[in-house]
């Protein structure tokens, strides 16, 4: 059986998945987030995740912006031994952090499909949405948790593809609303 591939992370409600924390990309209401008033139990997701993943996989920018900071906080120490997968062309080992767990660099989304194919439990996408829309387009992406926040952006990096393609039908896995307006929805895509 394939390792299942999830990507997880924080949309707008009109799909903008970029700067949720800040201005990092130059998205003019980055920290998005921050800005939305902080409910727990709508963070819930993410301690129901570290428990189910096995490891995590970063596109090239995301990898540089998460990997000066994850490895000493305390809010993703459970990552922190965790095997890493960063799909780039060209970064190098010589510029991988150290006191992160196993990093492994991919070239292609061939290697990608090559790893699902290994033993192991789920691996976790954060970010890296160029990254997510590349895999799904070649029905790599097995599942979707979405953190769906009550702000429209207009403008920003969106997770899927605006490109003519072939329907993909997904199939809700679990919701839940909360009292800041962020909704959870996981799906599975159905094949």
């Amino acid at each position: 059986m394939a390792r299942e591939l999830v990507y997880t992370g924080f949309m707008s409600l009109d799909g903008v998945v970029d700067s949720p924390g800040g201005k990092a990309e130059g998205h003019r209401s980055g920290g998005w987030v921050m800005e939305t008033p902080f409910v727990p139990e709508a963070y819930a997701l993410k301690g129901e995740e570290l428990e189910e993943t096995s490891a995590l996989m970063f596109g090239r920018r995301s990898y540089d912006a998460f990997a000066p900071f994850w490895p000493g906080s305390e809010d993703h120490a459970g990552y922190k031994d965790l095997p890493k997968y960063v799909l780039s062309t060209s970064l190098t080992e010589a510029e991988l952090v150290e006191d992160w767990g196993p990093i492994t660099i991919l070239r292609s989304t061939e290697d990608v499909a090559k790893l699902k194919e290994t033993e192991g439990g789920a691996i976790f996408i954060h970010g890296s949405a160029e990254l997510a829309r590349r895999l799904a387009d070649a029905d790599l992406i097995d599942r979707y948790n979405l953190l769906v926040f009550p702000v429209l952006l207009g403008a920003g990096k969106g997770l899927f593809s605006r490109e003519d393609q072939d329907k993909r039908t997904l199939a809700l896995r679990d919701s839940a609303t909360y009292s800041n307006g962020v909704a959870k929805l996981v799906y599975d895509v159905v094949r």
